[in-house]
């Protein structure tokens, strides 16, 4: 089976079989499909889409085209995946507090690229943080700690990996039945008794409309619940960032904050109630709301900020060690009004200009940059006001980040409603 013939049953509405996905992504994992036939696969399901049996078998291929964590121990394991967006740093804070509640969190995350920052790049600012744990360390984490944050290895669905790399360079990134398989594939993988989904809508997001995101949502709760996973999903507003920190040093820092029990508080509410969501699925609580109270116990006693404290130590993190912050620039408003409308696309390119993000994969990151949001949708703002804080030590790409910002950032006499900052998606079986 060539992609020509792939293609030609696609346009004629013919599902793929699974022998035929088996024959083109294990063909591919092992070398013997080249990139430019994978690539005109890729393509057609972009253009075409697939079914939920075509995806299912899809993510089957990929998960046996590798191995899957062992369990260690009795208790629940359970994760959470984001969709990804500015200031998204939930992961650092949910990892340590559901590991305090006798859960196992084996969070297997990645790298920023473009707009999006990345969990391990985040974690990687903290001086001698390794996120390349061998199959056998995350293991014996995981049974004394409860908790790891790594990278995949080449062994964890590694069909994924390549193709995700192809996906990346031929612009089918953005395929729901590609995103679904990628995401799935790893989730189940780590053996997961739980999930919640994170998914993304507004303007700094991978998927800016909402229907957009609840088809995401959809697609993966499916293929998770096939695979006897718990998954629920909550759809969460990306048009602005989230906290006030955007960068990776600074994001680290507020993540601290909030294990402390404080930070700013939409970073707090939304990761209690995705962190109440698999204590839910667990039976680990009755409700949300019990649940809560649960999770605000451990971050009041500091029990929170000692399990992440653990859990940096064991992966080669020294806490104690500076995390350079570059200096800082104020952007004033240039009139008196309502910040209305920020548009995440050219505030994450800042990022990136600064030197805080990824143009191309294996850029190198300057973990000091970043940017402060001092202002939220809504709030009414007077002439002059700071409303954010640029981190840079470069002038030159200091101030390409301000023209960008400039351009992100509108200001109008009159007020528009705040976004929400989650709404639950219910999945209506089909």
């Amino acid at each position: 089976m060539i992609p020509a013939v792939v293609i030609a049953k696609k346009r004629d509405r013919e599902a793929l079989t699974r022998e035929e996905i088996d024959f083109m992504v294990t063909g591919y994992a092992r070398g013997e499909i080249p990139d430019y036939q994978m690539s005109a696969l890729a393509m057609a399901i972009y253009i075409q889409g697939m079914d939920a049996r075509e995806i299912s078998d899809l993510t089957d291929i990929m998960i046996a085209s590798g191995t899957c964590l062992k369990r260690v121990s009795d208790r629940p394991r359970v994760d959470k995946h984001s969709t990804g967006g500015l200031g998204d740093k939930t992961s650092l804070i949910l990892a340590p507090l559901l590991a305090c509640c006798d859960l196992d969190v084996p969070m297997i995350s990645g790298r920023g690229l473009g707009i999006t920052g990345g969990t391990l790049d985040k974690l990687e600012a903290i001086p001698g943080f390794r996120c390349n744990l061998t199959d056998e360390e995350s293991e014996s984490q995981l049974q004394e700690i409860g908790c790891f944050i790594t990278g995949a290895t080449d062994l964890l669905v590694p069909a994924d990996k390549k193709l995700y790399a192809l996906r990346d360079v031929t612009g089918t990134v953005p395929s729901i039945a590609l995103i679904t398989a990628s995401i799935m594939s790893k989730k189940i993988a780590e053996t997961l008794d739980a999930l919640v989904l994170d998914v993304k809508c507004g303007s700094g997001a991978f998927l800016p409309t909402r229907d957009r995101a609840e088809a995401l949502a959809d697609s993966l709760i499916s293929n998770g619940k096939r695979a006897g996973i718990a998954t629920t999903a909550l759809i969460t507003d990306m048009n602005q960032p989230l906290g006030e920190m955007v960068g990776n040093a600074c994001e680290v820092d507020e993540s601290i904050q909030v294990l402390e029990n404080s930070g700013p508080e939409d970073v707090r509410e939304l990761t209690l109630e995705l962190c109440a969501r698999l204590l839910v699925a667990t039976g680990k609580s009755n409700d949300t709301a019990s649940a809560r109270s649960t999770l605000l116990g451990h971050l009041s006693s500091g029990r929170a900020m000692e399990r992440f404290e653990r859990m940096v130590a064991r992966q080669g993190g020294d806490m104690s060690a500076p995390r350079p912050i570059a200096k800082t620039v104020a952007w004033r408003a240039p009139k008196s009004g309502y910040l209305v409308s920020i548009d995440g696309q050219k505030l994450g390119q800042a990022i990136v200009v600064l030197g805080g993000g990824r143009a191309f994969a294996g850029q190198a990151i300057d973990f000091s940059v970043g940017l402060r949001m001092l202002a939220r949708l809504g709030d009414s703002v007077t002439a002059g006001e700071e409303l954010l804080h640029v981190y840079g030590d470069r002038q030159d790409h200091v101030t390409s980040a301000v023209e960008l910002i400039t351009q992100a950032i509108q200001i109008a006499d009159e007020p528009n409603a705040a976004p929400l900052l989650w709404t639950e998606f219910v999945h209506r079986p089909r």
